[in-house]
């Protein structure tokens, strides 16, 4: 039983883990709609279940990111 099992799941292709960092301030309603959108397309394109793609979203304060040497919180 665990061989057959272990069989079916080599069987299905590999999904996509993504690893999503933007500055904080999104609404959970928007994170929400991207992943809904991200998984969907996933799908499309790679195949596969949704239930097989992870998303990872990470919130960075302003203070924690910079572009050209200058902090996001001081723009």
């Amino acid at each position: 039983m665990i061989g057959r099992l272990f069989f079916r799941i080599q069987k299905e292709p590999s999904m996509p883990t993504y690893h999503i960092e933007m500055m904080e301030g999104r609404t959970v309603e928007q994170k929400k709609k991207l992943v809904e959108e991200i998984t969907r397309v996933s799908v499309e394109i790679l195949g596969g279940s949704p239930e097989s793609v992870d998303i990872l979203i990470t919130d960075v304060k302003r203070e924690n990111w910079a572009t050209g040497g200058k902090l996001w919180s001081e723009r």
